[in-house]
């Protein structure tokens, strides 16, 4: 029997708006086994004290908990919560809810797939290392089977949710002898999402293994997947991995496509993703612009602080973060592209994309 791909999206009037999940619930849009992924942007500060994204788990959790007859950590042992704080600029907070149905209509050409997987927990010595893109490949390849995606070049967003290092944790690897990879909790989040984006790139065969090496992560930034988006947090200690592409084995009306932002303003390569994903881009603005069912991207200033030639100040404000600039400015180019501001464009683009760019995603309804 077919499988389709379920995915809904709800605006949150705060990151525990549970209400708004559970409203797709009641109305039977989707059941609470379907569910296997919840994504999210919250309106904290995307760094390392930003507490909405773990607000926001536990609300989800304790609400599926509630509707399935389990506990929140069941839920958790399932369902891939992956929450980006940062809400800068014209950004919507907002959840996109996805779930796997079983279904009679026959599958007519390519349509949305996706697959789940979770790495073991992480020791704290092995974030931003080599175990940790180890890890990641091995769950990106597991979510892969498990949506029945063999062909790599079918894949075109892999999500990965990872943690990060805080002063307790460190602390407890230096108790047993062990060394961390940073001992900058900030710096510890982009060295995750590296290592994490590392890892899908593995995977998809888009580096090679011999290519890759602790020095590398943070570094070398010729390496890098083009269709990884990395997102740490302090509210989990594994990774969980959520990767999507196109199938002829499944049913729906749902499509994904992408391309890859050389820069913060390429707005042509959101057009082409946009295009990609069959909508009509000719107008400039998109006319039909909810059947654009989700558009996630990832934002990053460039390293060497120019675009195309001219200096941008991101690393150099000391009062407002990097990584907030980015998400405000690529929210604004993808929001003008399509005419809509819940948009998934979460921060920190280590690996993801070429430097001060990234990868940019479009599920659509055909």
């Amino acid at each position: 029997m077919p499988r389709e791909t379920l995915v809904l999206r709800v605006a949150a009037a705060h990151p525990g708006d549970a209400g708004a999940v559970a409203a797709l619930l009641d109305q039977g849009l989707i059941r609470p086994e379907e569910v296997v992924a919840i994504l999210g942007k919250t309106e904290g500060n995307g760094c390392v004290n930003d507490f909405t994204r773990a607000y926001a788990v536990e609300a989800l959790a304790w609400m599926l908990a509630g509707r399935m007859g389990t506990t929140p950590e069941a839920v958790l042992a399932r369902v891939a919560m992956v929450m980006s704080g940062g809400t800068e600029g014209g950004l919507s907070p907002h959840f996109l809810v996805l779930g796997i149905r079983e279904t009679t209509t026959p599958a007519a050409g390519q349509a949305l797939a996706i697959g789940t997987a979770f790495t073991p927990e992480f020791r704290p010595e092995e974030l931003g290392r080599l175990a940790q893109i180890r890890a990641t490949a091995a769950a990106v390849r597991d979510a892969m089977a498990q949506a029945g995606l063999s062909d790599p070049a079918d894949v075109h967003y892999v999500q990965v949710k990872c943690p990060l290092l805080t002063v307790a944790r460190i602390a407890d690897a230096k108790a047993r002898g062990r060394t961390v990879a940073t001992e900058d909790t900030y710096h510890s989040m982009g060295l995750s999402r590296g290592a994490s984006a590392l890892g899908v790139a593995l995977a998809l065969g888009e580096v090679s293994e011999g290519a890759l090496s602790d020095a590398a992560i943070g570094s070398d930034w010729s390496l890098f997947s083009g269709v990884a988006s990395c997102s740490a947090g302090v509210e989990l200690t594994r990774n969980e991995v959520v990767v999507m592409g196109n199938s002829a084995a499944w049913a729906g009306p749902l499509r994904i496509a992408h391309d890859v932002m050389a820069d913060g303003i390429d707005l042509p390569a959101v057009q082409r993703a946009l295009a990609a994903a069959g909508l009509d881009t000719r107008g400039g603005q998109l006319t039909e612009p909810e059947r654009a069912v989700a558009v996630l991207a990832k934002a990053e200033p460039s390293s060497f602080g120019t675009i195309r030639g001219k200096r941008h100040i991101m690393w150099d404000d000391s009062d407002i973060n990097a990584t907030r600039h980015a998400r405000a400015l690529v929210g604004g180019v993808i929001a003008a592209a399509t005419g809509r501001t819940d948009l998934f464009v979460s921060g920190g683009a280590e690996h993801q994309g070429p430097d001060g760019g990234g990868p940019v995603a479009v599920i659509a309804r055909r």
